[in-house]
C-alpha cells in the first residue's frame, strides 16, 4: 500500500504480526496533557509510527512541536488528510501490533468508548479492537481533578462527571489498556515491550 506524501511518510513495509514483529502506531489527538512526556516515551519505542488528528497538528505547533520538529527528530507521520482514514488500512496488513493513543482527550476517549470512529485515532482504535490488537489509552480525564499544563502555565481542571465515566467505560473494553498518569503509560509500555520480547531504545532515552 502506497500513501499520497501529502498525508504520510513513506509507507512501512507490511510484516509479520507475531511476538516482536511489526510495528507500534502512536496516536496523537488535540490534548497538551503532558505532551512532551508522552513524546519523549515515544521517542524511547522501537519500530514507532505517529499518527496525528487535525486538532493535534494544531495542539503540536501550540506547544511548540511544528510536523518538521517530529521529523528531525526521526519519527515517521501520517497526517489525518482523508475522508475514509486510508492508513488505517495497515491494520490490515498486519503492519502493526499495538495502537497506542497518548495524550488522548476527553473528546476522543468519549468517541472510543461509543464507537464512533470519525478521525485518524479514533480509526485506528476502532479498527484495532477488531483485529484484536492490544491498544494502550493515556486518557487526560480520569480523577477528579488534574493537573496539566497549557502551552504557557500549569493549572487544575476538574473532569466532569461524563468524562470520567466515558474513561471508566473505555477500561471495560477488551484489548483495551486505560492509563491516567505518565509513570502509569510507562510501566504500560514496558510491559507491552515484555510481552512483545523487545526492549526500549536506550540511545533516545
Amino acid at each position: 500500500m502506497q500513501f499520497d506524501p501529502d498525508y504520510s511518510e513513506d509507507s512501512p513495509s507490511p510484516v509479520g504480526a507475531g511476538d516482536g514483529e511489526g510495528r507500534i502506531a502512536w496516536c496523537i489527538t488535540g490534548s497538551g496533557h503532558y505532551l512532551n512526556e508522552s513524546l519523549a516515551l515515544c521517542e524511547r519505542l522501537p519500530d514507532v509510527d505517529v499518527y496525528i488528528s487535525a486538532a493535534g497538528e494544531e495542539v503540536l505547533a501550540m506547544y511548540g512541536l511544528p510536523l518538521e520538529t517530529l521529523r528531525q527528530r526521526g519519527l515517521r507521520l501520517f497526517r489525518d488528510k482523508t475522508a475514509s482514514a486510508i492508513p488505517v488500512g495497515l491494520l490490515y496488513e498486519r503492519v502493526y501490533h499495538t495502537v497506542i493513543i497518548a495524550p488522548a482527550t476527553s473528546n476522543t476517549v468519549a468517541k472510543c468508548a461509543l464507537g464512533i470512529a470519525d478521525t485518524l485515532p479514533t480509526n485506528l482504535f476502532a479498527q484495532a479492537g477488531k483485529r484484536a490488537i492490544p491498544s494502550l489509552v493515556f486518557a487526560c480525564d480520569t480523577e477528579p481533578v488534574v493537573v496539566t499544563k497549557s502551552p504557557t502555565e500549569w493549572f487544575e481542571v476538574r473532569p466532569r462527571a461524563i468524562d470520567l465515566a466515558h474513561a471508566e467505560a473505555l477500561r471495560r473494553f477488551e484489548y483495551c489498556t486505560v492509563v491516567g498518569t505518565v509513570e502509569q503509560l510507562e510501566a504500560a509500555l514496558a510491559q507491552r515491550l515484555a510481552e512483545l520480547g523487545l526492549a526500549w531504545n536506550i540511545s533516545s532515552s
